[in-house]
This record gives C-alpha cells, structure tokens and sequence, in this order.
C-alpha cells in the first residue's frame, strides 16, 4: 500500500486522556464539596446538588447549595479583606497575581481534564485554549496591578465585586472576571455555574496553596437565585455578569438605582462574512473554529454565515464536504473535533430550535454518522436558505448548528450583519484588505475579526454593542471597569431647584417664547403648551415650550438622520466645529453673562466665571476630538489588534440644574467631539441658557440635528429617552429617583446609561467634570484583529 492510498483510507484511532489526576482530586475532597468563603471551605450544606458528567449521565460530584447567609458570609468575609488587600498596593498584589498565574501553569492538565469531564468540551480545546489563555489573563492583570498607581492615577478600588459566569468557559470566565478584579484592588465572590462548578473549586485550592489573603477570593455554588442574592446585596459595589440577554436585563432592573457598577456580556449572533475573493478552504476553517469550536455552545458563535451569492453553491458544497470529516466523539479523546452539549436541556433547546427552522423552510444538512450512545451528543448542522427574518436567523441558538444566507454587495453584506438586536462580534473574510478595512467599521459589533476568528487575549478588550451587553473585559479598557474616580466620595447631594414662581408680567411687551430646537430648525412643542420662566423676585423672563414624548420622537429621528454623516466627519472637522461654536459664545458672552443673572440671581462674577468655562469646555472638547486615539493592542498574534474609539450614537442627555449652561456643555460637548448626536433636556428649572445656545450653533456650521434640544419635565421626557429604542446611551444628571428610573427603563434594550444618583457635580472643577472619563462614556471600544498573514 502506498504513502497516498494509506492517507486517503486511514481512520483515527482513540487518544484517550486519563482522568485519574482529576478523580483523585475529586477523592481527597469526597467528591463532596462546601463553599469557599473566608480563605477555607465550610462543610457541605444539607441542600445539595449533583455535578454531572454530560458525555456519559454519571455523577462527579456532590455540590452544595449556597442560601442567604451563606452569601452575606461571602460578602462579609469580601468586605473585611478589602481595605487590607487595597491597602497591599499594586505591587504587593502584583506578587500574589503571578503566583496564582504560575500554579495554574503548574496544575494546567488538572484543570484541563477536569473541565472537560465536567462541561463535554474535547480535551485538546481545554487542554490548549482555555487554560492556557486563563494563566496568560493573571499573568497580564499582575502587570497591571504594578502599574495601576501610576497609570490609573485618580482612580481606585470599586469594592467588593459579585461575579456571576457560565458553563461554556467555566475556568476562563472565572480568570476574565477575578484576575482584573484583583488586580485593581477589589475583592470578589464569585458564582459559577451550577452545570460546571468543579475547576472553581479546584480554582480555591490553589488560592490556598499561592497564600492568598483570606477573603481576596469567595466562591459560593448553587443556581441562578444565588447568583440574584449576590447582585442584590447592599455591599456588593460592583456586578459583572457573563450569560444570557434575559439575564443580564434582569440584573439592569434588579441593580437600578443602587449604585451598583454593573458589566454585561451577553448572547450574540455573529455573522461569519465570507466575500467572493476570500481563501475558501481558510474561511470553512475559519468556519470550523467559528461555530464548531466548543460545540457551538459560544456568546461571539459565527452562527450566521453570509455568503456572496457567486461562490455560494461552490462554497457550500466545499463546506459540507468538510463538515463530513468533523469526528464528535467522548471529549476526553485527543482525536475528536466536537464534544457533547453541557445538559439534556440545552441539548432539547437545540433540537427544538432546528426543527423549527426546518419548519420555517430551511433545507438542512447533516452527516449521517454514529454518536455515542450515552452522554448529550449533538451533530454539526448546516441550514441554507433561511431569511433574515426567520427565527434561526435572530435568536441565538447556542449549539453546533450553523446558518446560511446570500449576499450580492458588500452593502447587503453589512445590512444583514447589522439585522440584529445583538453586537456582540463578527468575522471578515476577503483578500482584499480595502474592502476588508471599509467593512469592519462599519459593522456593529465589540469585536471584529478579519480573517480569523475566535482570537481572545487579555490585552484585548471583549464585549459587545446593543443586546450583547455594555462594558469591556480585558485590555485597559477592561480595567475601568473595577475602579471608579477618587472624587466621587467627596460628592453630596445635590440641592432640589425648582423654578422661579412668577407674581408679575415681563418688562416688554414682546412675547419672547423659545421654541424646541429639533434638526437643525427652531420648533414649537406639540403639546401647544409652555411654561413661564422667571427671575428670583417673580419677573417673567420668557416662555418655553412643554416638550412630550412626540417632542422626543421628532429629535430623535433627526439625530438618527443626522447621526451617519458626524460620525463620519473626521476628527479634524468636528474640532473646527466645537473651536468654532466656542468662538462664537465668546463674542457672546455678555448676553450669555446676562441670562443667567436674570434666570438664577448669582452675581456678576459668578455668572462671568460660568460662561468663561462654558467657553473653555468647547475648546477643551474641540482639542480633543482629533487626539482621543484609539490603541494597538500587544496579543500573541502575527499582526495587529487596533481598538478603535466609536461613538454610542443618539445620546439622550439630561443636565442638571445647577450651573444650567455650564452643566448643558460640559455633557453635550464631549459627546458631539465623540461623533455621537445628542437629544438634549436642559434645566428644567433654567433652561434658557441652553435654548440660547442654538442661536451660537445656527452660526457655527454645526450640522443640523447634530445637537437638539426639548425643553419641560426633565423627569419625564428623559423617560421618553430611555424607553426610546432608537437611542443608544443616555446620561441622566437628576434625583436619585429619576437616576433609578433611567437604569430601569434602558434595561429593554440594554442601552448605556451614566447617571448621578442624586449627587451634585461641581461643574467648575474639570477633575469632576471634564476629561477622559466623559470621552469614555461617549465612545464604545472596537476590538479589530487583524493577521499580517505569511
């Protein structure tokens, strides 16, 4: 027999991995397991549960069942570890990160075989995947504990941090969540999965055995309640959540108004972009690593392949031959490419989900080949002919099952990709670099992949837009997301204001009523009704309009109109622009100077010096419009991963009443620098500092409908933005209540929100009120890989 004939006829043999590692660690601790709380494990609970091994039904071990004062034992045992932890300093627990780092090197095999045996995933991915890049998350965040003193300057420890995270990456998701948590100084109690708790048990063992500080590290099991107990525990000062979009809106409701930093990275449905140029036989592997790699059972899955309609037939035809090759098999097999679903339930979700898909007009292919008898085994699956608007096109899946549609342009390519309510990432595949550069921008997604997929690194910021979540784990960008701003303890709360109560006429004659300011044009507010502006002794000053929620509909769609072109404009227009509009305020200054002595009562002084920094915020924004870069991130990767700074996009803004021009710029000039449009509800009690404001825009070349402004009741237009699906982020400065309110409303579609709780910004001090932390909450963070190939 031949060299040729043997390659073209051998079949793979088994490669069995041994367990006995694994099962003699599960034997020292009974396979009976408490919670780790306190820097030791308590004894098992009565209420228990079983963790399973999915690829054969069989128990591994006996779990306990965290309840409410297991939890509040957790928190404390956080609470009580942190000042001391923080107190360490970044080197000190920079010392402590690299230990953990090394052990899991030292234990990597542990680690690996158990997490197979307790989620189904193969070996090899665990093996040379998930470990690996779990040891490289420590190893990079103990950098950043060195450096934080000196490169988070301003910044320290949120507190204690609740982390909930999911089956599909059981050891990962724990080294994404605790390594920057611990590095910034924060202490953690930490749910895992109730499917796959093993590898965050053996996770405790080595924090014992590195000497981590009793308390740094909690772990409690059990299911979703538990994790709900942690989000809602009045010391938990921060929640970071990986799993579903149902979830994640629950915990933005369960968390409005509390305080709580919250982070959410959620479902996805990725589109896998595959252009006529592209390298075929890389792309259908791109595609194996795409939706095949750990069973499908992946938030960032390519589950929607679109392909353009010239290759399509070719290209399928190639890919079903591939997928005739794929081995699903037991996942401690070195030999096999998929293993089993993590449950029986997740295991009947997807074939529910197939079948209809089948119903809806699918035509699906599947190798007919022998799986296991015993254990959640689910073949790879390809589905062509499914429209953009069909369920399988939409919802995520979260299984081995692939979608296919066509495309023509590489236009229709970005529409269907974007027909999505998630933004979670996407692949590129082309050999045209032009088109590949002129296509990831435009596609809404945290993270971008062009001709590759799967790339993870902790240099590199993940997460996603829209329904995927909001905030970003790993890379700088990441760390933010554990530290908040030094100045935020020394707020208090901001005094009520309300309006002026009006016992006379005006001076003059002249109705003098300011109108909306919507696209670019003045307004009058379709409620027919306004509101009599006054001075502190009771002089009518003018009229404003009554704004109501069509008020909101007008200025949105005019944002949203006006939202392609500015942020399109480069960074260079928009800074002449904001330069311009500060230009034009100052040779205005003295009417400015006016309206707010007649509107508030301050004095000459005091209304001179807000005005003087109302002027200095445009310049200051207009500079950094062309200067808030983004990075290249360093990951191990033969080429480059650029994070790009984008804007949110239709930004609702309500400002405060305190300092009603200087509050009204200070938020709205870093988000038009961004290239976001804003819709803008000024002081309610004085707001007619911002309605002069669009006479100064009207002169400044700014675009309309870039800035626009609905005057009335703060509380209830900001609502109306909330609410708004088509608005992407909105910053609330109000009551504690009405701060609850926005978080609560914007859980629907799980839009960005930045509010103030009820404290009181002093507008005239920049380390509270401008700078880089206002830049960060106007822009979203694009991760783009991109290979420089061979």
């Amino acid at each position: 027999m031949t060299v040729s004939e043997i390659f073209k006829t051998m079949e793979y043999g088994t490669a069995p991995e041994s367990a006995a590692e694994a099962k003699a660690w599960l034997d020292r601790h009974d396979s009976t397991f408490g919670l780790f709380i306190g820097g030791g494990f308590t004894k098992p609970g009565e209420d228990r549960f079983d963790s399973m091994n999915p690829a054969n039904g069989e128990t591994i071990a006996s779990l306990t069942e965290a309840t409410s004062k297991d939890v509040d034992a957790a928190v404390k045992a956080a609470a009580k570890a942190q000042k001391h932890w923080a107190a360490l300093g970044g080197a000190g627990r920079a010392r402590h990160l690299y230990a953990l780092a090394r052990l899991i090197q030292k234990h990597a095999r542990l680690f690996a075989v158990l997490e197979s045996l307790d989620n189904g995933k193969p070996i090899r991915e665990s093996r040379d995947a998930d470990i690996p890049l779990a040891a490289r998350h420590f190893y990079h965040h103990a950098g950043w504990a060195q450096l934080m003193e000196r490169e988070m300057a301003g910044y320290e420890p949120i507190g204690v941090a609740g982390q909930v995270i999911p089956w599909n990456f059981p050891f990962l998701m724990l080294a994404w969540k605790i390594a920057p948590a611990l590095a910034m100084g924060n202490t953690v109690v930490l749910k895992p999965a109730e499917y796959t708790s093993l590898t965050a048990l053996l996770f405790a063992d080595i924090c014992i055995e590195a000497g981590l500080p009793e308390g740094v590290v909690n772990i409690v099991t059990g299911h979703g309640p538990v994790g709900a107990m942690i989000a809602e525990h009045a010391d938990v000062a921060k929640v970071a959540f990986t799993g579903s979009t149902r979830v994640g809106r629950n915990l933005r409701e369960q968390t409005a108004g509390t305080g709580k930093k919250l982070t959410l990275e959620l479902g996805g449905k990725s589109p896998f972009i595959v252009f006529d140029d592209a390298d075929i036989d890389s792309a259908i592997e791109g595609i194996v690593d795409a939706i095949w790699f750990n069973q499908g059972q992946v938030c960032c899955a390519g589950s929607r392949l679109l392909v353009q309609e010239s290759i399509a037939e070719r290209f399928h035809d190639r890919l079903r031959q591939r997928m005739r090759t794929l081995r699903v098999g037991d996942p401690l097999d070195k030999s096999i490419d998929l293993g089993c679903i993590v449950d029986p339930v997740q295991h009947q979700r997807i074939s529910e989900m197939v079948a209809l898909g089948v119903d809806e007009g699918a035509d699906m292919f599947r190798e007919e080949t022998s799986l296991p008898e015993n254990g959640c085994y689910y073949p790879p699956t390809l589905l062509i002919g499914v429209e953009a608007g069909d369920t399988l096109a939409q919802e995520e899946i979260f299984g081995p099952v692939l979608v296919s549609m066509n495309f023509r342009t590489p236009a229709e390519a970005v529409q269907l990709a974007n027909n999505s309510r998630y933004g979670l990432a996407a692949s590129v595949w082309t050999e045209n670099i032009n088109l590949a550069l002129g296509v990831a921008p435009q596609i809404k997604a945290g993270v971008i992949w062009i001709n590759c997929t799967n790339q993870f690194d902790a240099a590199a910021g993940f997460g996603g837009y829209r329904e995927s979540g909001f905030g970003r784990e790993g890379g700088r960008e990441g760390l933010y997301e554990y530290v908040k701003p030094s100045y935020l303890k020394s707020l208090k709360d901001a005094a009520p204001v309300t309006p002026h109560s009006l016992t006379e006429g005006g001076g003059e004659g002249i109705d003098r009523t300011a109108k909306m300011y919507i696209g670019g044009k003045q307004a009058r507010p379709d409620s027919g009704y306004s509101q009599p502006i006054a001075t502190p002794k009771g002089k009518l000053i003018s009229h404003v309009g009554i704004g109501n929620r069509k008020d909101i509909r007008n200025a949105v769609e005019a944002a949203t109109a006006a939202s392609g072109g500015w942020a399109k404009a480069s960074g260079h227009n928009k800074a002449q622009i904001l330069y311009y509009i500060g230009e034009n305020l100052a040779a205005r200054r003295g009417e400015f100077e006016t309206r707010l002595r007649e509107m508030t009562g301050v004095s000459s002084k005091v209304a001179a010096g807000e005005v003087e920094a109302a002027i200095n915020r445009f310049f200051t924004y207009a500079a950094w419009a062309d200067k808030y870069d983004g990075q290249v991130h360093s990951v191990p990767l033969r080429g480059v991963t650029v994070a790009m700074k984008e804007p949110v996009g239709v930004m609702g803004i309500a400002c405060p009443d305190e300092a009603p021009l200087l509050g009204f710029v200070s938020l709205v000039a870093p988000a038009i620098a961004m290239g976001n449009t804003v819709v803008a509800v000024p002081s309610q009690a004085h707001p007619l500092s911002a309605t002069d404001l669009y006479q100064v825009f009207d002169t400044s070349d700014l675009p309309g409908g870039v800035v626009n402004i609905v005057t009335g009741p703060r509380d209830e237009l900001t609502k109306t933005l909330a609410d708004h699906y088509g608005v992407d982020g909105v910053w609330y400065h109000g009551t504690q209540d009405g701060s609850a309110m926005v978080e609560r409303a914007a859980a629907a579609n799980l839009k960005r929100t930045w509010v103030n709780y009820g404290k009181a910004i002093d507008w005239t001090d920049p380390a509270q009120s401008e700078g880089e932390e206002y830049l960060r909450h106007a822009t979203e963070v694009k991760n783009v890989w991109i290979p420089y190939g061979e």
